[in-house]
Order: structure tokens, then sequence, then C-alpha cells
């Protein structure tokens, strides 16, 4: 099971340092999880991310679920034997992929029906269920079942969503105590984080908070943001919900990604992230800096001698120039998404570490005027 252990608040905005401990050891927060969606991180080998001194990723339940599927990964003897990864790892429920296949799935109070996008084959998902597959999975830390609505949406369709998403909250809690008193090593069992939702309405993103800290979970996380809504629409929820968390335990925002939203929302006092967004722009010839965002395959860059970013230390950047890793884009070599990718994680790692060191030596506010004084999140870096 995990624990946290919170090390110091800055005095000035509320950023957060501390200590998850999980059975496959202890993360620094604030966090950043590489998205390993079907269990890879793309392009990247496991050999990185441990040079990086990446401590958590995530997984994607519904994915794995469908290929190659939780039995087979259970009988290999879980996750982590599977997957070759000995650091600690987090299932997501499944909840946000099944809500975005629009055209082919069924909610009802139940669970969900959905079909396979591989095969078309015929799935359900009850609250319960979701929590059986995680379990088999064996993460260290694992979500519940919610119900994940779209931007923008009425007050009545994100009210029916918020109570659903309570309901299947308490059936899943329950189904996770009942796996752990049946387990042979509860030491190593997966720990359930609640989820949050409430669309951009602060009605309900009260509501939602109120019921599912009452069910008592070892943490929770902030879902239903980054769907489309306006940014100051998700930094006014934040500022609704993060405040009303125990301080003793995380708290999880789930899917945000962009480096200023990062730091802004490390500011509110958020202490885990997880997002596709770097790794997925890394391979389409886009990457984050400490000065902004380069479009690498742009012509400018042709006969470009200088790294990616000449702040940062990754084995792209002391290696390789942007004329270089344009022309493996224009190529079509592998290897310019792989060194790319490198970098970008690389860097959302190490703004993170910034991030958090900042925090202890109380000087926050200094770092996040810094960043922005530098950082231009609108205009591609030349």
């Amino acid at each position: 099971m995990i624990s946290f252990e919170l090390q110091h608040i800055d005095s000035e905005t509320g950023a957060r340092a501390g200590l998850l401990h999980t059975p496959h050891g202890d993360i620094p927060t604030p966090v950043f999880m590489p998205v390993g969606t079907q269990g890879t991180v793309k392009t990247i080998p496991w050999r990185d991310l441990v040079d990086f001194d990446a401590r958590i990723i995530l997984n994607n339940m519904y994915h794995l679920y469908l290929k190659p599927g939780h039995e087979l990964i259970a009988r290999l003897g879980g996750l982590h034997k599977f997957l070759g990864w000995d650091r600690a790892l987090l299932t997501d429920s499944g909840g946000f992929q099944v809500f975005s296949l629009t055209d082919l799935r069924k909610v009802t109070d139940d669970g969900v029906k959905f079909q396979s996008h591989h095969d078309g084959s015929y799935h359900f998902f009850t609250p319960e269920r979701a929590i059986e597959v995680e379990y088999a999975l064996r993460p260290d830390i694992m979500m519940t079942f919610d119900q994940c609505i779209h931007y923008p949406a009425h007050h009545d369709e994100a009210c029916k969503a918020v109570e659903r998403t309570f309901k299947w909250a308490q059936r899943g809690r329950s189904r996770w105590l009942e796996l752990i008193e049946g387990d042979e090593n509860t030491r190593t069992a997966p720990a359930l984080f609640g989820i949050i939702q409430g669309g951009t309405f602060a009605d309900l993103r009260k509501l939602s908070a109120e019921q599912i800290l009452g069910l008592d979970f070892p943490g929770y996380a902030v879902g239903g943001l980054s769907v489309g809504e306006p940014k100051h629409e998700m930094f006014k929820m934040l500022d609704i919900v993060i405040p009303a968390l125990p301080a003793h335990k995380p708290r999880y925002l789930m899917g945000i990604g962009k480096p200023e939203d990062l730091v802004d929302c490390v500011s509110r006092g958020v202490d885990m992230f997880d997002c596709v967004l770097p790794t997925r722009n890394a391979r389409n010839s886009s990457v984050y800096t400490w000065k902004g965002k380069i479009s690498v395959k742009a012509a400018y860059h042709a006969e470009d001698p200088r790294p990616l970013d000449p702040d940062c230390q990754c084995y792209a950047c002391r290696n390789y120039s942007r004329a270089y890793i344009r022309h493996l884009f224009t190529a079509g070599e592998l290897l310019g998404p792989y060194l790319a990718t490198h970098h970008a994680l690389y860097f959302y790692l190490d703004l993170m570490k910034e991030m958090r060191k900042a925090i202890l030596e109380n000087r926050f506010t200094e770092f996040k005027k810094f960043f922005f004084d530098t950082y231009d999140p609108e205009i591609a870096v030349r």
C-alpha cells in the first residue's frame, strides 16, 4: 500500500513537496508521470526513464484489458514483471477512454457497455469489474471507475455524471476492500484513488469533492478537466477543489500537461500529473524547451547547428543538432521521434525537479517568475 509524507509547503503559494511511499519505491513530488498507454512509453526504453530517474509511469487499464488481456498479464506475474519495470506504476480505470467512444458505448447506472475499437467485440464494465481488472494487473495505484463528460455540458448532464461517479466510487471501493481481504500479500496491494468530477460547475465540484472525500480514499484525483474548457475555467475549478482536499494525502490532476500549466497547478498545491502531450507532440516533431515550444521540422532549422535546447543536458541535446534531428524527421528515420521524445521527457522531469527544489528552498514564487519571464507558451522558439 502507499503513504504520503508532506515535507514542505511554500509559504507564499501553497506549492507542496512530498514523498509518496509505494511498494516499488519512493516518489518525490510534485511528479509528472510519463504515459505508457499500452505498457510502453512510445519510442522510449525503460533504460532512458531510469536514467532520467522517473519513479512512476502510467498505464491504461482499458487498452491492456483489450490487448494482451489482464488475465494473461496476471499469469505472467503482474504488470511490473510483464513490463520489466521495477518502479512504481499507476493504472487509470479506463473511464476516459470508454467515454471517448461516443458511438461505441452505452452508459447506464450499472456500468458501461462498449465495443472494442480493435475488433468490434462487446464488453461490459461495471465499477466492480473495472476494479477487478486493475487489481489483477497489480499496479501500485489504481483509479476508480468514473464518468467523464465532454465540454461543454449542461448542468443536468454534469449532475447525473457526478451522482453516477459517486455511486460507482462506493461500489468500486467496496470491491477493492474485498480483494484486499483475500490478498495473500496486503503490503503490495494496490491503493485506490477516488476521482472528483463536476465539469465547470462550482456547485457540482463542491458536491463531488464532499462525496468522494467522505469515502476516505488513500489519495484523490481531479478528473474531467483539460477537455476543451477555457483555461481560466480549469483554474477556477481547481481553486474550488484543491483547498478542500486533505493535506496528508496525494493530489492528482489528471491529463494536464503543458509546461506552463504544470507550473500554475503546482502553485495551487497539486502533487501528481500525467499527460500524453509531451510524447505525442515529440513523435510529431514538436518539443518543449525551457524557452518554449520548437517545431523541429520547420525550414528555418535546416542549417541550425544548435541543440534542441541549449539549457538541457539530455543525451539528444548533448550530441545532436536541430539540423540533424530535422533531417531525421524529413527522411522518415525512426531515430528522429526517439531523440525528440527522449528530450521531451527529460525536460518534463527536469522541470518537476526544479520546482520541487524551489519549494523545499521556499523560493517557488521566484522560480515561477523566472519561468514565465523566459518561457513563451504562444510563439514557437527559433
